[in-house]
């Protein structure tokens, strides 16, 4: 019984790479381990059977497997079956387009948002008309997003379906509602001081039909919980660029910031407890792979989004409680006290994931080890946006000078380091790196 029990515990342990100890665990045999070996190494001969006979008739089903690595390729394959023999052309590439590349919003977005928070510190007009070309380059760079993937569904069919089946491209999926998410603050802080009415109602309007959204896509398990960590930002921007309007609308902000509230506060523990098991995984295993390591830095974003939108709301209480509120001066000074002390709670929490973060690339500073490029290195840049406009949140709040030196020294870094990963971004494109199906290089 205890052969059997570590027999199966040491083959998770093999296949999963991970797995929970039990206490059968301890006495193993060295017997037991011989016979797994034996036992593994049959059934690694039986797979590459299987991929010999999958890849002598690659095409010969025709079907999308959503676990195989080289599905895209081969669905492109069969698309194009008619063109065996022609170079790849653009047309090939753009059907390689996939969802990761809404990352690349994401971040850009964010970096606009840093501008706005920053400006919002010192005034300087020049900080205001960066952030504004970093938001319509945003805006550039979704709506391509959104045709270039258009144009893979159209040419590729049965791409959008099977694309919610792949194991790795749907969970960025909701990247495209983050995207949106920082867009929709982007106009709250560059468009609502300076526009009429209209804008006001019409981004209310597009909250509730955001928080909607968010809640659906978060279901899809992404960045944990990442679209419903934009609520709380948002409901802030919108407030606050309203109040600073010049036609200012009377808009009741109490259900706007308490629903923004409650959603951010769901995001936030959800992503918690996800950020719990990830601690317990780097204290049990290494780190993640060299392709994986980017993702790291997702557990910044959580408490860092949380400590800008609540900072942000307490320092709005006044026009958010209603006027007939009991006790309203006393609330409105308790309920900027309260959110100051759980802002520093969570930024400190934030700032140490940013550590842990940093330090899990300690071993790229040696030449010999390399990260190869992925769309997922823009995780190098979104998650650290939140960290940014936190410490500026409280900078303000707090009237912090220390703060908020520290908020642009990290807001200059991240500048750079948004830079480095598009400039990098580019040159693998034309390298033929990203965008480029592998399996059709042999038709060329």
């Amino acid at each position: 019984m205890v052969r059997d029990a570590n027999s199966e515990l040491t083959l998770e342990a093999v296949m999963d790479g991970y797995v929970t100890p039990r206490e059968e665990h301890f006495v193993v045999s060295t017997g037991a381990l011989r016979e797994l070996g034996r036992e593994r190494e049959r059934e690694r001969e039986r797979e590459r059977d299987r991929d010999r006979d999958r890849d002598k008739s690659p095409h010969s089903t025709g079907r999308f497997e959503a676990h195989d690595p080289n599905s895209l390729a081969r669905m492109i394959s069969n698309a194009r079956k008619s063109r065996f023999g022609k170079k790849i052309g653009i047309r090939d590439r753009i059907c390689c387009y996939q969802w990761t590349w809404f990352t690349m919003t994401m971040a850009t977005g964010g970096i606009a948002n840093v501008f706005h928070s920053i400006w919002s510190s010192y005034g300087a007009s020049w900080l205001y008309y960066l952030g504004l070309f970093f938001f319509l380059f945003n805006l550039c760079l979704f709506i391509m997003n959104c045709i270039l993937i258009a144009m893979r569904f159209w040419m590729v069919p049965g791409s959008f379906y099977h694309s919610f089946r792949d194991q790795v491209e749907s969970l960025f999926i909701p990247a495209v509602v983050v995207s949106t998410g920082t867009i929709l603050i982007n106009i709250c802080e560059y468009g609502i001081p300076y526009s009429n009415r209209w804008l006001v109602y019409a981004m209310e309007c597009l909250f509730w039909i955001y928080t909607g959204i968010s809640v659906i896509a978060s279901a899809v398990w992404v960045f944990p919980a990442y679209p419903l960590l934009l609520s709380a930002p948002f409901a802030s921007n919108l407030i606050t660029s309203t109040v600073q309007a010049a036609e200012a609308p009377g808009i009741n902000f109490t259900p706007i910031a308490f629903c923004s509230i409650t959603v951010q506060g769901t995001g936030f523990l959800i992503s918690f407890m996800i950020c719990a098991a990830f601690i317990y995984r780097l204290m049990t295993q290494k780190l993640p792979r060299d392709m994986q390591r980017p993702g790291v830095f997702i557990s910044i974003g959580p408490s860092g989004f949380t400590v800008a939108g609540i900072v942000a709301l307490g320092q709005q209480s006044a026009v958010i409680l209603p006027q007939n509120f009991e006790g309203e001066e006393h609330a409105v000074f308790i309920l900027r006290v309260i959110s100051i002390l759980v802002g520093l709670w969570l930024w400190g929490l934030s700032l140490w994931f940013f550590l842990v973060s940093v330090g899990s690339l300690w071993k790229y500073v040696r030449p010999e080890s390399t990260m190869p490029f992925q769309m997922t290195w823009w995780s190098f840049v979104f998650p650290n946006t939140a960290l940014v406009t936190a410490t500026l949140a409280l900078a303000k709040a707090l009237d912090s000078a220390g703060l908020r030196i520290f908020g642009c020294v990290m807001a200059a870094c991240l500048i750079l380091v948004w830079l480095l990963v598009f400039v990098t971004m580019i040159r693998c494109l034309w390298r033929r790196q990203l965008l480029w199906p592998k399996e059709l290089e042999d038709t060329r």
